[in-house]
């Protein structure tokens, strides 16, 4: 069965708390999620395996400051695409470097994409080399990022 066809479980308070926990810090041992849960440590173990098992947690990520590593330049790329292309061109698009974000969308396009690069060279390289090449890609508009802030799982 795959991720798409995996019916949805309902989160109890404890899964959630997990969940909101593991956001903020997904290098938090089981040992202090098990205590600011108040369940046992093989408890939490349990929940945090079944959540990942389930596909609730897909990954553990770092968070990154892309200017600081060296991608001073962010864009998100709005695409209008041919119809039933979606599979193919999501398929190019994920393979594109900096690529960190891909939705199908609805509304005035069809696929939101954002993207880090190292300059506006590379940004302007990626846009009309790569992805206008892509078979199924009718247009592309680029939506510069000027500042950006990851907001605080805690704070949801």
């Amino acid at each position: 069965m795959t991720d798409e066809q995996m019916a949805p479980r309902p989160l109890d308070p404890v899964d959630r708390e997990i969940v909101r926990l593991l956001q903020k810090d997904g290098r938090a041992s089981i040992r202090s999620v098990a205590e600011e849960v108040h369940v046992s440590r093989a408890n939490a173990y349990t929940r945090i395996n079944r959540l990942i098992a389930d596909g609730v947690i897909r990954g553990f990520s770092a968070r990154i400051d892309h200017e600081r590593a060296g991608q001073g330049a962010s864009a998100y790329i709005t695409l209008k695409i041919v119809q039933d292309s979606w599979r193919s061109v999501r398929e190019q698009l994920e393979q594109l470097p900096g690529a960190t974000h891909l939705a199908l969308v609805s509304g005035d396009f069809d696929v939101l994409l954002l993207v880090h690069t190292v300059d506006n060279r590379a940004l302007r390289e990626l846009v009309l080399t790569r992805i206008q090449s892509i078979p199924g890609v009718l247009s592309t508009r680029t939506l510069l990022v000027f500042e950006e802030t990851d907001l605080d799982p805690s704070d949801q």
